[in-house]
């Protein structure tokens, strides 16, 4: 059965893909979700980038195999032309490598081609409705690589709390201690899985506020995407 939006309008979708009849056949499958809406399609990293800064899609999802340019790389640019979007890596490839790149790069998820169609459709939602989505093929490759050091966090100014490093020692250390208390509540929440909805839910306050919290979060954090912060708050015992 199609999952119906919480919105009234549906939720806008740039399919991003080489491949034509796979274009057209995820097309025709999110068009039964009445939810959902492809506003456009592209075949490599230059026509997305076009059509993305023409359309402003809510969502894009993302090849990372693209002639040229591929996917992950082209993550900055699609950003750049349409910053409220989020954007799903949608794939082949199982490589902790591109999936760490993806994540670093501002991808709010990765998933497998290999996926059912539901799950998409489920993803889709999610990812629009501020949650980061991780294939769960993919959730063990996500671990290995924060332990090896793939995910590289940037220490925080020391302006931002002059005195946290008298009191700490490792980068992500000094990130945590730059939180402020609602930041710190905000990253909960993040690494419960909760949506923006949600958290702003659970605090009484407004919805694009946690948007802001979350930005000023994931840059304290010296991270692009919500998962990393998650597995941050983990690794430092926040929950």
């Amino acid at each position: 059965m199609p999952i119906t939006s919480l919105h009234n309008a549906p939720i806008r979708i740039l399919v991003v893909d080489d491949h034509t009849l796979f274009r057209r056949g995820l097309t025709a499958l999110l068009a039964r979700d009445v939810g959902l809406q492809v506003v456009g399609d592209a075949a490599d990293a230059g026509q997305a980038q076009r059509k993305a800064q023409e359309l402003q899609p809510d969502v894009i999802l993302l090849d990372n195999h693209l002639p040229g340019v591929n996917g992950v790389d082209a993550l900055p640019s699609l950003l750049e032309a349409a910053p409220e979007a989020c954007i799903l890596m949608l794939t082949v490839s199982e490589d902790e490598n591109d999936l760490a790149a993806a994540l670093k790069g501002g991808a709010s998820g990765y998933l497998l081609k290999t996926m059912e169609g539901d799950e998409l459709t489920a993803a889709v939602h999610r990812a629009f409705q501020g949650d980061s989505i991780i294939a769960p093929e993919m959730m063990g490759k996500l671990i290995a690589a924060y332990k090896n050091n793939t995910f590289k966090l940037q220490p925080p100014s020391p302006a931002l709390n002059p005195t946290a490093s008298a009191k700490v020692s490792t980068p992500a250390e000094l990130a945590m201690a730059s939180l402020s208390p609602r930041e710190l509540d905000i990253l909960r929440g993040i690494a419960r899985g909760a949506s923006n909805k949600e958290i702003a839910r659970d605090h009484g306050i407004v919805e694009t506020t946690v948007k802001i919290h979350v930005q000023h979060v994931l840059r304290k954090l010296g991270v692009s995407s919500r998962v990393h912060a998650a597995v941050i708050a983990s690794e430092q015992g926040l929950l």
